[in-house]
């Protein structure tokens, strides 16, 4: 079995990569990376040995044509994720998200491969006042980001339907561990106590967010390629909904810093109040979390006081 990871040196494809060599050793794994920012060998730097890296561009065919011959299964993790970003330069995730996706769908179609795992965000769904968003309701989003994820989404489902390409769509919550770019909430806020500066909050720092451990969603992942129906979505959360002010709190008590570094900052526009995702389907299927977020926060905070090496020239 050779399975092809793209975005395999970012944040979570990377911790998935990991989860692949460790449930499935049996399998040869290439890793396509366009290594910008956030996508970083220092990310692989343990499993170099393990997997084929190839530095490529999932916009550019002949890379991705390098990179997918001979895979069974693709798992699309290659995203520009990063909301603010998108609010100043969509144009950048409209060409990674849904042209890059394309790309890969095109090339999965000519090489007939057996599964597609489209790595998506709840953020396709919009603020959720009240209840929880299933797979059924219609994507509303409010960011260049989302809104190019729900493209990414809505495209790879017309391939399962018009060419019969077994697509899965996986919409996670928001993730967190080691390896995440300090630019992201919870490894900014960490870094940032460390270091005894700020901590930027937008508003009034009661928006929520449910929480899932980086590695409890690798296995979510890898459970929906092996048991999930071609042409479906899966939501994946832990439920675990808190507001950012209460991270916040956890984070300073954990480092035992004063509650004097938050620093409540303008909102960011059309800011989601909250996301929540109804998960009745993944655990019909078999699959339930299994990392308590307590423990997972304080492992994350622990990697981050132990590996300044990794972040700290990021921030400087």
């Amino acid at each position: 079995m050779k399975i092809l990871i793209t975005g395999g040196a970012g944040f979570i494809g990377s911790h998935f990569v990991r989860y692949s060599l460790e449930k499935h050793p049996e399998c040869r794994i290439i890793v396509l990376d366009k290594l910008t920012y956030a996508g970083r060998r220092e990310n692989l730097h343990d499993v170099f040995g393990s997997v084929q890296l190839i530095h490529g561009d999932v916009c550019v065919p002949d890379d991705v044509e390098r990179a997918i011959d001979g895979c069974n299964i693709v798992f699309n993790f290659a995203a520009e994720s990063h909301v603010d970003r998108s609010i100043s330069d969509a144009g950048a995730f409209v060409n990674t998200n849904v042209w890059g996706t394309y790309v890969l769908l095109e090339a999965a179609k000519r090489h007939k491969v057996e599964r597609f795992i489209q790595i998506s965000t709840d953020e396709v769904y919009g603020s959720c006042s009240n209840g929880s968003f299933t797979e059924n309701d219609t994507a509303n989003p409010s960011s260049p980001y989302a809104a190019s994820k729900a493209g990414a989404d809505l495209l790879a489902l017309s391939y399962s339907r018009t060419y019969g390409l077994p697509v899965l769509i996986t919409r996670s919550s928001n993730n967190f561990g080691p390896y995440q770019y300090p630019e992201k909430v919870i490894p900014l806020f960490i870094t940032n106590a460390l270091e005894d500066k700020p901590l930027p909050v937008y508003g009034d720092g009661r928006n929520i967010r449910d929480w899932i451990y980086v590695q409890d969603n690798c296995a979510a992942i890898d459970f929906v390629s092996q048991n999930g129906t071609p042409g479906e979505i899966y939501n994946i959360a832990a439920k675990n909904e808190k507001e950012n002010l209460e991270i916040v709190d956890q984070i300073l008590q954990f480092l035992k810093k004063p509650r004097a570094l938050i620093q409540l900052v303008q909102d960011r526009p059309a800011h989601d109040r909250r996301y929540s995702l109804d998960v009745r389907k993944m655990t019909a299927l078999g699959w339930v979390s299994t990392a308590p977020f307590q423990k997972a926060l304080a492992n994350t905070i622990k990697w981050y006081q132990e590996n300044d090496w990794w972040w700290k020239p990021l921030k400087q």
